[in-house]
């Protein structure tokens, strides 16, 4: 491992339940409470869950109506994006008093590289302390954060004492810390590859580490060799400040099933429409379409089609997705359609996703 990776100092802040929090910082009554955002019991699908919410199970990306099936008690609240992003502002304007190099992930997370800083502390943890407290006293709500040599470690430690705290991974545990991981728990590796790790044996980041680097590309392919390096504490991925969309993309859950071509060619208007809007705000074009489709038995399939040119109109997005919609029979009722743009003109860094209005 180089020095230069080696003495990196990252902090990654992730805060607790965002959305949820938000929305139990400005309503008292729903403090305490098992709450939902961004679904209902009817309909819809959660994209947060407050901490009482999550002990009985509910997660975000679940349906509404498992939900509440989950947690009769649960409340549902429509999410405030516009509310999130100026929380996520005044969070993000902390962070630059400690250091510019500061990428966030999402509205809730980011990652800080404070090896130089503007306060000239040494300590990384107690910076992360710092910022914690001051994301508390001047914003209300409770983060959590790792703290480590790289990114991928940081991002891994600041989930292990949520809500509200925050672990720290010198430079000399950093092997230790990842051969003692559950594989399931790495960055990166959801639920196939798990299971697909668990077939080859690895377990653990230990048997991980066992494996040679030309076994793991070899039934793994070119994520062989990152789990290799990653499981040996080498990720030189820098903090990036300034990412650029790779692709940006908008999406609409409809409040009944879709059954009907024709009707869904009606949404994909309305979403392309949207999708323009997003393009012309970056001055982005793109020549990848994709059509995303989710089925009311919540399996997703998608579609894409690349054009020799690139483009960003309304008028040109809706006839490529509508070409895609009609590729080939849907195979079930539709409860999610999306469409996408790629392989942009920009270079290329980040995920831009439109938040539509959610429907209930």
């Amino acid at each position: 491992m180089s020095d230069q990776i080696k003495y990196r100092k990252i902090i990654h802040v992730d805060m607790d339940a965002f959305y949820a929090s938000v929305e139990q910082m400005d309503n008292p009554s729903l403090r305490g409470k098992p709450l939902a955002v961004g679904g209902s019991e009817i309909r819809g699908v959660v994209s947060a869950a407050s901490y009482e919410a999550r002990k009985f199970g509910v997660r975000s990306a679940m349906s509404g109506v498992q939900a509440k099936r989950n947690c009769p008690e649960l409340l549902f609240v429509r999410p405030r994006f516009d509310r999130y992003k100026e929380i996520s502002t005044k969070i993000r304007k902390i962070f630059h008093d400690y250091t510019d190099l500061v990428e966030p992930l999402s509205l809730d997370e980011a990652y800080l590289d404070v090896t130089q800083n503007k306060k000239g502390n040494p300590s990384a943890s107690l910076l992360a302390q710092e910022i914690r407290k001051r994301i508390f006293d001047e914003v209300g709500l409770t983060a959590s954060a790792g703290i480590s040599i790289n990114k991928f470690v940081a991002k891994i430690a600041s989930d292990y004492n949520k809500p509200n705290g925050q672990k720290t991974v010198n430079p000399d545990e950093v092997e230790d810390f990842l051969e003692n991981l559950d594989i399931k728990k790495f960055y990166g590796i959801g639920k196939v590859t798990t299971e697909k790790m668990y077939q080859h044996g690895i377990f653990t980041g230990k048997d991980l580490k066992l494996k040679t680097k030309e076994y793991l590309e070899q039934h793994f392919g070119k994520s062989g060799g990152f789990y290799y390096n990653t499981v040996r504490g080498i990720h030189t991925s820098e903090v990036k400040p300034d990412r650029i969309s790779k692709s940006v993309a908008a999406e609409h859950t409809f409040n009944e099933n879709l059954t009907s071509e024709i009707f869904m060619q009606e949404r994909l208007e309305g979403i392309a429409t949207e999708l323009e809007k997003r393009l012309k705000k970056y001055n982005i074009s793109g020549k990848t379409v994709t059509l995303k489709i989710k089925y009311s038995d919540f399996t997703t399939q998608t579609r894409s089609k690349t054009l020799p040119y690139f483009i960003s109109d309304k008028g040109l997005l809706f006839e490529t997705a509508k070409e895609l919609l009609y590729q080939e029979r849907m195979k079930d009722s539709v409860r999610l359609l999306g469409i996408s743009l790629n392989n942009l003109n920009t270079e290329i860094k980040k995920t831009i996703v439109v938040q539509l209005r959610f429907e209930f």
